[in-house]
């Protein structure tokens, strides 16, 4: 059963003008129904998990494009709150609520009407000299790439403690289910529905084509090694934020202990929404 909503968190990035307008109203809207609200402006950059002022809210809504959520919803990812997105961005594949219908569908959310959807997401960390040097999460996406330089890189890949390859590319990238339809796809990787439970490793323009993207179980840690001494290598994360990473450099890739957790107000299928966003093509 749907869990009543009393309070709400609203979520507006930094520097969004019309998006902190759009909350302003929505709170206004909120409090008439009897609903609390908060607004808490989103730095990029900022610490995971931000601390709560006052009660834990019962939602999350983030007002802004998908870029938002998921630099949102990674700062957040250890609070397990759910999260709903009102889609002021262009593609919209996790922001559901059209900001033109924000009523209706909110007074969907409040009668109950909604569910929500538990994916997976990533945690890693990187070793330097048998030191961890930085930890992190990730909603869609880790890619351990090049920099500047346009020439291929090495990457040593585990699974499990097994070497499994040694990989020539300009980078490889390592997906959730989430992130699928983010730079994965755009590099030939499948699309993967958010049922199955699986990392995904995809290679970004490797050497003769010899290794191919492949889906890999969550129980064991994937781990990749920069063997690369002659250029920079950054691994970034879910295409926002970018760590130097240096030869012999190890980065332990796991499932989080806490997963993406969405709100959904409509019962659309998976594969209709990959038709709406021009994944699938209907005939």
């Amino acid at each position: 059963m749907p869990q009543t909503v009393r309070r709400v968190m609203m979520v507006v990035r930094e520097g969004r003008e019309e998006a902190r307008s759009l909350a302003a109203e929505v709170g206004y809207w909120l409090s008439g129904r009897g609903v609390e609200s908060s607004i808490m402006i989103h730095r990029r950059r900022e610490a995971h998990d931000p601390e709560m002022n006052g009660e834990r809210p019962d939602l999350v809504l983030v007002l802004g494009g998908d870029g938002t959520f998921i630099s949102a919803a990674r700062s957040m990812l250890g609070l397990d709150l759910p999260m709903l997105g009102v889609n002021m961005g262009r593609v919209g594949f996790l922001t559901e609520v059209c900001p033109s219908r924000w009523q209706d569908e909110l007074d969907c959310l409040l009668s109950g009407g909604y569910f929500v959807e538990e994916r997976l997401a990533l945690g890693y960390s990187v070793t330097r000299g048998g030191e961890t040097v930085h930890r992190g999460r990730a909603v869609n996406d880790l890619v351990l790439g090049r920099g500047r330089m346009a020439r291929l890189i090495h990457v040593g890949v585990r699974f499990g403690g097994e070497k499994i390859a040694s990989v020539r590319a300009d980078g490889l990238i390592v997906s959730t289910p989430t992130g699928s339809t983010a730079y994965a796809v755009s590099a030939g990787g499948p699309l993967i529905h958010p049922e199955v439970q699986s990392f995904c490793l995809t290679p970004v323009c490797p050497f003769r084509n010899y290794f191919k993207s492949m889906l890999l179980p969550p129980d064991r840690e994937v781990g990749l090694c920069s063997e690369e001494p002659s250029c920079d290598v950054f691994l970034t994360e879910d295409g926002q934020d970018a760590l130097p990473v240096r030869p012999g450099d190890e980065v332990r890739i796991r499932r989080s202990s806490h997963p993406l957790r969405l709100v959904r107000l409509h019962r659309n299928t998976y594969f209709s929404t990959l038709v709406d966003k021009g994944f699938l093509r209907e005939f």
